[in-house]
């Protein structure tokens, strides 16, 4: 399979960045599986979900970013699962972990955020679990890119578990206001659930106008990425993606 660029600063100070989306389903399941796929992605920022959020939920996350050569951004039990990693590439300004409304009977869910530099760009992250509910999930969706523009930002990237494929109403209006990363520049594997026999599209990233999509879709055929350990690592498949950051001005 043609390789994804690999991360590097442009003579320009544009940043060439690997971020990668992965929904880890608590660490049940192998977790060296886990940690050697993230690693074999040799990503600069990591989008989770369903990171641990109770018992020692920091030790454990500390613990995967090490395994991977990275280190825990922001998110995990503050954020009711989505959680940020990232490489020793980038500087972080600043992070902010956001509860979103609960409705009664149904799962908190949250957003992981944060706005780092990487060469000479400056790029907010989101990460996010939405709702198995359609209405609550386009609900968040709306609240979702407000908390993006929010982050005050030129450029920035978000993904994460969407519980639904792309042509549903949540999926487009994340659309409308920015960029699938797959629809861009489709490579690798499309499907993200089940892991064990993929076949949809639920896991997805997001840019915003100005950032350029190199590439970006399941990791399936990379080199120093198992197959077995696609399917041991949890029940999602992840989504790698290289995107351009322009330097900012």
């Amino acid at each position: 399979m043609e390789q994804l660029p690999n991360s590097r600063t442009e003579p320009d100070g544009s940043a060439v960045i690997r971020v990668l989306s992965y929904n880890i389903r608590s660490l049940r399941d192998d977790t060296d599986a886990l940690a050697r796929v993230i690693k074999g992605c040799a990503p600069d920022l990591v989008l989770l979900q369903e990171a641990p959020r109770f018992f020692r939920w920091r030790k454990k996350l500390t613990r995967l970013a090490r395994a991977a050569d990275l280190v825990l951004l922001s998110g995990g039990g503050t954020a009711a699962g989505p959680a940020l990693l990232c490489s020793l590439r980038a500087t972080v300004e600043r992070t902010e972990d956001v509860l979103l409304p609960l409705t009664p009977g149904r799962h908190r869910r949250g957003l992981a955020t944060a706005v780092v530099r990487i060469g000479g760009a400056r790029l907010g992250v989101l990460s996010t679990h939405l709702s198995l509910d359609a209405d609550e999930r386009h609900e968040q969706a709306g609240l979702l890119l407000d908390r993006l523009a929010a982050l005050g930002v030129t450029h920035a990237v978000a993904g994460g578990d969407l519980n639904e494929r792309p042509g549903g109403r949540t999926f487009r209006r994340l659309g409308d206001g920015l960029r699938d990363c797959w629809t861009a520049a489709p490579w690798g594997g499309e499907y993200t659930f089940p892991a064990a026999a993929p076949d949809r599209r639920i896991d997805a990233v997001f840019v915003t106008e100005g950032v350029e999509v190199l590439g970006c879709g399941v990791p399936s055929g990379m080199p120093g990425v198992a197959e077995d350990d696609l399917r041991a690592a949890t029940d999602h498949l992840p989504v790698l993606t290289a995107l351009r950051v322009p330097a900012t001005a």
